[in-house]
């Protein structure tokens, strides 16, 4: 619990009060997911339920918290971060009280309450008798596809979590924990649907603890088109969009399924996810061809993404237009660089043209090359993963051809 009467404890008392969920000291394991929840949507940042337990209190901890997670909590509180709400906040230096008015106590006064340490120890101990704690064995996870191909694909769930009456028991489809569902502690299945294909590790959580986990596999069935929906996105035909060297998205597409380009142009993406056997992002080297021909209005820099999917991890590489090079990011199994503090600029070029890309990995060093140039590399610190497949994201129409992942034992064109 943080001290009484700082700006850490003044923060929290805020969001206490816009919570309105009554005492923190009241709040149970339920109350703390939701609001981690609520702190997600309103910041774009996950507190774990065990950090904001120990925040509030409910946990004992003596470490100050990181400056991460400071800005988090004031911008969820309504400012734009920890430095803004100090100067806006500042803390009035508590009274001094005389000495002559302390009260004099004595080395014996402890003694004094603990009688009713005791007696208070004794009721909690008679209304929530200890329980033991499961063994692993005694839960279990499960889960069946209804297709064995494409989307969207319903999955049945088979769970045992054997828990108190006041446990809370979750299902978490994704990586995502925004997407975690509760269901009946007594209970034995639960079903859900899958719009976007992938590999995910679906979890069984009993409170905030992990107790079981179960990987799924989704995939694409060939190549896959669709426009993002919210929870539902847009499906392509696959005849719409087959070419005879790949798969486009054209304005005559988007205009049949009345997505305008204008204001703001439809999220496309472009899929191919199964299973590719022995393929591994330690030893591998990726290459494409792809065009993005929009370049108007809210499309002018042209940003894509090119992401190369593992089992537990990924790589996301960016390309946009040259004068937009000053905002990209790229992520590579454990390497996080951004255009704040590394030279991308090897990234930018013209989309309007089919524009050629090319990833090497080997004995974890990466290098990408964008048109024959090299444009960054570095080591990655990940373990190696499985490769599942690939996926584009794209603003308004997009095309792509010849995607291919080779290793030193074969060749595997993606069609």
């Amino acid at each position: 619990m943080v001290q009484p009467n700082s700006h850490i404890d003044e923060c929290l008392r805020l969001i206490e009060t816009k919570w309105q969920r009554g005492s923190r000291e009241e709040w149970s394991s339920y109350d703390f997911e939701k609001l981690n929840t609520a702190i997600f949507d309103a910041t774009g940042v996950s507190l774990s339920v065990s950090t904001l337990k120990r925040l509030f209190g409910k946990v004992s901890y003596s470490n100050l918290p990181s400056v991460h997670t400071l800005n988090t909590l004031a911008r969820f509180a309504g400012f734009e971060d920890w430095n803004d709400f100090r100067q806006r906040h500042p803390l009035s230096a508590p009274a001094k009280i005389p000495a002559s008015a302390k009260p004099r106590l004595t080395r014996w006064w402890p003694l004094l309450l603990l009688p009713l340490a005791i007696l208070l120890y004794s009721l909690l101990s008679s209304r929530n008798p200890a329980r033991p704690t499961p063994a692993p064995s005694q839960y279990s996870f499960t889960a069946d596809k209804i297709v064995s191909e494409g989307v969207p694909n319903s999955v049945v769930f088979h769970y045992k979590a054997p828990v108190g009456p006041t446990d809370s028991v979750f299902i978490v489809q994704t990586w995502d924990w925004r997407r975690r569902i509760a269901v009946p502690p007594s209970g034995t299945e639960y079903s859900a649907i899958y719009y976007y294909p992938g590999f995910f590790k679906a979890k069984l959580v009993v409170d905030t603890q992990i107790v079981r986990t179960h990987d799924l596999m989704i995939t694409s069935n060939g190549w896959l088109a669709l426009a993002e929906g919210d929870p539902i996105p847009i499906y392509f035909k696959k005849e719409e969009v087959a070419r005879k060297e790949g798969i486009e998205v054209d304005s005559a597409t988007l205009a049949r399924y009345h997505l305008p380009l204008q204001p703001a142009a439809p999220k496309v993406r472009l899929f191919y996810m199964k299973d590719l056997g022995d393929l591994n992002d330690a030893d591998f080297t990726f290459e494409t061809t792809l065009r993005n021909n929009f370049a108007g209005g809210s499309g002018i820099c042209q940003n894509v993404q090119i992401l190369i999917q593992c089992k537990n991890d990924v790589f996301i590489i960016p390309l946009a237009a040259k004068p937009c090079i000053g905002d990209l990011s790229l992520y590579a199994a454990g390497v996080d660089v951004s255009s704040r503090n590394a030279d991308l600029s090897g990234f930018g070029c013209d989309l309007t043209q089919w524009t050629d890309l090319r990833v090497t990995s080997s004995h974890h060093h990466l290098t990408f090359f964008v048109n024959g140039k090299p444009a960054w590399s570095a080591d990655f610190p990940n373990a190696p993963a499985d490769i599942i497949g690939v996926q584009y994201r794209f603003s308004g129409t997009c095309a792509v051809r010849n995607a291919r992942f080779t290793t030193a034992a074969r060749t595997i064109d993606l069609k």
